[in-house]
């Protein structure tokens, strides 16, 4: 119990910035709480002690704004961030490493009993809002956009977005995707055929970028096959003249 609560901790800090202190998680994050009371409800619900097992349930949602059956599996280092309206069901598989944001639904469609809540493999991603419906599949390491509703299996590592989702895979959108990493941000939940125009400003800034170092990569590799080495000739350049680089390519 106690090793998995330091895994708990450790993942908050994996995955959190504002995290500052294993005091502090313990002390102030509601999903950790949360996660506590699961494995107690949990504990709980597999020793036939039902009624009590959904008791600490319902107290831990009035504790914390999280409800999570005692009968869903979840997995090792599970994370909530933030955690206040999400909702997993009784029959929900959660593997491990996932993150899920605030508002998540992992949800059933029919009243049949048996499996009728998703699966989520290791890894995934699931931002705000999103609605994961029915016995579907998430694979390893996909991620799913803010507010999407989600009917149908998603592929490992996709990416998908909207309502009603689609995938987003594309190698655009990877390069989108990589170029935003490296501006210390991530664009996972914009999709290109969104209509708000900041989600298209952002994504033509990038694909700016993508295409200026594609062009650069050109260039450089061209400099290289005549036998220069640019790094070479700007370090012994006094100073930068707009004029300087045709002069070294002619």
């Amino acid at each position: 119990m106690f090793s998995r609560l330091r895994e708990d901790i450790s993942s908050v800090f994996d995955r959190d910035p504002a995290a500052r202190t294993p005091w502090e998680v313990l002390t102030c994050y509601p999903s950790v709480h949360a996660v506590i009371f699961y494995r107690l409800s949990h504990w709980l619900w597999g020793h036939q002690l039902r009624w009590l097992g959904r008791l600490v349930s319902s107290l831990a949602r009035f504790l914390t704004g999280i409800e999570i059956h005692p009968g869903a599996t979840i997995g090792r280092r599970f994370f909530i961030d933030h955690g206040m309206g999400v909702v997993i069901g009784e029959t929900a598989v959660v593997g491990a490493d996932v993150t899920l944001y605030h508002g998540v639904t992992l949800g059933g469609t029919s009243w049949v009993k048996g499996k009728r809540h998703p699966t989520l493999e290791d890894g995934v991603v699931v931002g705000a809002g999103a609605k994961i419906l029915g016995p579907i599949t998430i694979g390893a390491g996909a991620k799913i956009g803010s507010n999407a509703v989600v009917v149908k299996d998603v592929p490992a590592g996709a990416t998908a977005v909207g309502i009603p989702a689609r995938i987003i895979d594309n190698e655009q959108a990877q390069k989108r995707e990589e170029k935003a990493t490296q501006m210390g941000f991530s664009a996972y939940a914009l999709a290109g055929g969104q209509d708000d125009p900041l989600a298209k400003a952002i994504h033509g800034l990038l694909d700016h970028a993508v295409e200026t170092d594609r062009r650069i990569d050109i260039l450089l590799k061209k400099l290289e096959g005549s036998g220069v080495r640019l790094e070479d000739e700007l370090a012994t350049a006094d100073k930068f003249d707009p004029k300087y680089l045709s002069k070294i390519v002619d």
